[in-house]
C-alpha cells in the first residue's frame, strides 16, 4: 500500500520565513532570495502547464534565476507566457514559504515516489543526516535555501527563454531550462527589460550577418569569417603584433598536433584529456591529439638551447589554433566555440624577476583595452582543490600576485579555490558599454611545468636553476574579444578597426563616375579602406552605408567635382561638410594611424550591473 506522502507532509514541522529577519537583511541579499524564492514561484506555475514536469535545480543567477526541468517535449512560447500569467496568480495569492527539516533516507523514499531522479541524483551526493525542504502552495521542493516570506515578494518577474539543458556532464541535452530576471521593484525590472532589448540588438550573431563579418555552420567548430571580418581580426591582429616587440616578445609558431606524450608529460592528460579531440589508431589507442593550449608546446621551445639568467625574462609568444571539445549546450556565437585563437605568451623568468613583470603586464593590460574603451576588473584565483606542486610554492606564487596586484593600486578580489591546476592567476573581465562583464584576459604563475620539463638556467652562480613562467593572455579568445567589441560598439567600430573605412557615393553614374574613381584610388594609395557604390539611388545608398556603419560617407555630385571635395557625413550624423580630398584623406589617415576612439559609447550603468555581484548560479542542493 502506498504511503500517504500527503499525511506525511502534513506531519512535518514547518516554519514559516520570518517577515522581519527579512526586512534586516543587505539589499543584494534581499534580491538574492527574491531571485531564487521566483525559481520555486515559476515551478509552481509550471505544475499546471505541465503536469509531467520533474525538477533539477533552479538557482539564483546575476540578474535572476533559472530552473532545468524535465518534461516530455520542448515548452512553447505559448506555454512560457501560460506559465508567466500563472505566475501573478500565484504571486496575488501570498503563499507562505515555509522549511521543514527532513531525514535523509525519508527524502529519499519521497523523491522516489515522485519519480524525481534529478532530485535523487543531487541527494545521492549529500552526506548530511537531514535535508531541508521548502513548501509553497502545493509546491513542494528539496532546497538549502533561504526564501522570502510569501511569493508576494516575487511580482517583478519576467520569463525570458526556454531552452535545452544537460545534467551533469551528459552529452546530450535531457533537461530544458527556463530563464527569468526578477526584480525588487517595477521600475528595476523595467530597466533591465530595456537593457535586454539593447543587447538583443547588438548581438554579434546578429550583426555579424547583418554586417557581412561571420556566420555560423552547425557542421562548423567555429565561425567562418567573411571578408570583411577577416580584415576586422586582421587589424586585431596587427596592432598586436606591432605592440609585442616594444614590450619585448618574440613570436613562434608550432604545429596543432601532438603525440599524448607532450600532454602526459605536461600532466594535462590526467586533468584535461576529456576536453580534448583526440585521434586514436587502428586498435583504438591514442595516437596523437589536437592541442588545447599552447602550453605544453612552448616549453619545448624553450629546450631547443641552453639559457643563461642573462637571457631572461624570456618572452615568447604564439597564437595558434587550438580545440576544445566543449559540450554543445555551453556553445556560444564566437563567445565560446571549439576552434579558436587565442593571443598567448609564456614569460621565462628568475624569481626575484616575477613582482616587476607582473606590474609591466598590468600596465600592458590597461594600456590595451583603453584603446578600445574598455572598463575591467581583476580577480586573484587561489590555489584549487586538485592541483599539482608542493603547498609551498602555492603559497609563494599566490603571494607574489598579491604583492603585484596591491603595488598597482588597483582593486581586486580574490576567488578562493579557483585556480588552474598548475598555478594560480590573475582572472580579467572587461566590461563593455552595456556593463557586461566577459573573462577575457589571464596571468598566471606557473611553478609546475617548468619542472615537469626540466627546464634550467644558468644562475649568476653558476648553479643550475629552474625558471618560473608567467602565462598571460589580453585578448584571451581572439574569437571572444571580437564578439565582445562588436557588442561593445554595437558594430559602429572605430575608423581604424572598420572594415570599409569609408564609402564612395557618385550623385550621377553618368557625370561624376570617373571622379568617383579618382577619389576611391587616392583613398586606398593612403592605405584606406574604401568602396565605390554606384547603379541604386543616392538615397538607397546612404541608407544601405548606414547601415553597414561605414564611418565615412563621401557624396560626390557637380561642384564637388568642380571643386576637388567631397561631402562628407559621418554614421549617425545628419550634418554633412564639403571638405577638399585631400583634407579627407588626411583626417581619416590620421585617425587610423593613430587608432583613436573616435567612436561616441554611451554606456549603460544601470543598477543591476554592480561591482563584486554576490549572486551566483551554485547551489548546495
Amino acid at each position: 500500500m502506498s504511503k500517504d506522502w500527503d499525511g506525511w507532509l502534513r506531519d512535518k514541522d514547518w516554519q514559516p520565513v520570518a517577515p522581519d529577519e527579512f526586512k534586516a537583511l543587505p539589499a543584494d541579499e534581499k534580491l538574492r532570495r527574491i531571485r531564487h524564492s521566483s525559481a520555486h514561484v515559476m515551478a509552481t506555475a509550471l505544475r499546471h502547464v505541465r503536469p509531467e514536469a520533474t525538477f533539477a535545480i533552479g538557482p539564483a543567477t546575476e540578474h535572476g534565476f533559472f530552473y532545468d526541468v524535465h518534461v516530455d517535449s520542448p515548452i512553447t512560447p505559448d506555454e512560457i507566457a501560460a506559465v508567466q500569467e500563472g505566475m501573478k496568480g500565484v504571486c496575488k495569492e501570498r503563499q507562505r514559504f515555509e522549511v521543514a527539516v527532513v531525514p535523509h533516507a525519508e527524502a529519499v523514499e519521497f523523491f522516489t515516489e515522485k519519480g524525481e531522479r534529478y532530485k535523487l541524483d543531487i541527494l545521492e551526493k549529500l552526506v548530511d543526516q537531514t535535508v531541508t525542504f521548502y513548501r509553497n502552495g502545493d509546491f513542494v521542493d528539496l532546497c538549502a535555501g533561504p526564501h522570502v516570506p510569501d511569493t508576494s515578494f516575487c511580482q517583478n518577474v519576467k520569463l525570458l527563454t526556454a531552452s535545452p539543458a544537460h545534467w551533469r556532464g551528459e552529452q546530450n541535452p535531457s533537461l530544458q531550462r527556463i530563464t527569468g530576471t526578477a526584480w525588487d521593484s517595477r521600475d528595476a525590472l523595467k530597466s533591465y527589460l530595456a537593457f535586454v532589448e539593447e543587447a538583443k540588438a547588438r548581438d554579434h550573431r546578429v550583426l555579424g550577418q547583418a554586417l557581412d563579418l561571420f556566420s555560423f555552420h552547425p557542421w562548423a567548430a567555429g565561425a567562418l569569417w567573411h571578408p570583411r571580418g577577416l580584415t576586422l581580426r586582421n587589424e586585431l591582429g596587427r596592432f598586436w603584433r606591432e605592440l609585442q616587440p616594444e614590450y619585448g616578445y618574440v613570436e613562434i609558431l608550432n604545429p596543432v598536433l601532438y603525440k599524448p606524450d607532450l600532454f602526459q608529460q605536461s600532466g594535462h592528460w590526467e586533468h584535461y584529456h576529456e576536453d580534448m579531440y583526440i585521434v586514436r589508431d587502428a586498435s583504438g589507442e591514442p595516437d596523437m591529439a589536437l592541442k588545447p593550449m599552447n602550453c605544453p608546446d612552448t616549453m619545448l621551445f624553450y629546450k631547443t638551447r641552453s639559457h643563461s639568467y642573462r637571457d631572461l625574462p624570456l618572452r615568447v609568444a604564439e597564437s595558434q589554433i587550438l580545440h576544445r571539445n566543449e559540450v554543445t549546450g555551453a556553445l556560444h556565437g564566437l563567445m565560446r566555440t571549439r576552434s579558436f585563437v587565442q593571443d598567448d605568451a609564456h614569460i621565462f623568468l628568475t624569481p626575484d624577476q616575477v613582482q616587476e613583470e607582473i606590474r609591466q603586464l598590468l600596465g600592458l593590460v590597461d594600456r590595451f583595452y583603453s584603446l578600445f574603451g574598455l572598463e575591467y576588473s581583476m580577480k586573484l584565483s587561489t590555489r584549487p582543490e586538485k592541483y599539482m606542486g608542493e603547498l609551498e610554492q602555492w603559497n609563494a606564487a599566490e603571494e607574489a600576485l598579491k604583492a603585484s596586484l596591491d603595488a598597482s593600486g588597483r582593486g581586486y578580489w580574490i576567488d578562493e579555490g579557483d585556480g588552474a591546476f598548475y598555478g594560480p592567476k590573475i582572472d580579467i573581465s572587461i566590461q563593455d558599454s552595456l556593463g557586461r562583464k566577459w573573462q577575457c584576459g589571464t596571468i598566471q604563475l606557473d611553478f609546475q611545468l617548468p619542472q615537469r620539463f626540466e627546464l634550467e638556467y644558468t644562475a649568476a652562480d653558476g648553479t643550475r636553476q629552474t625558471p618560473i613562467v608567467v602565462h598571460r593572455a589580453i585578448f584571451g579568445s581572439m574569437e571572444r574579444f571580437i564578439g565582445v567589441i562588436v557588442e561593445h560598439f554595437a558594430g559602429a567600430f572605430p575608423v581604424w578597426l572598420a572594415p570599409v573605412q569609408a564609402v564612395v557615393l557618385p550623385i550621377s553614374d553618368e557625370k561624376q563616375l570617373d571622379y568617383a574613381h579618382e577619389v576611391t584610388a587616392r583613398l586606398r594609395k593612403a592605405g584606406i579602406r574604401a568602396e565605390l557604390q554606384q547603379y541604386e539611388s543616392l538615397n538607397y545608398r546612404i541608407r544601405q552605408a548606414e547601415k553597414q556603419k561605414v564611418p565615412y560617407i563621401l557624396v560626390l555630385g557637380e561642384r564637388e567635382q568642380e571643386q576637388g571635395s567631397a561631402a562628407v557625413r559621418r554614421h549617425k550624423v545628419k550634418e554633412q561638410r564639403v571638405v577638399p580630398v585631400d583634407e579627407i584623406v588626411a583626417e581619416i589617415a590620421a585617425k587610423v594611424n593613430s587608432r583613436e576612439l573616435d567612436v561616441h559609447l554611451a554606456k549603460i550603468q544601470p543598477k543591476f550591473q554592480e561591482p563584486g555581484d554576490t549572486s551566483t548560479t551554485d547551489n548546495p542542493y
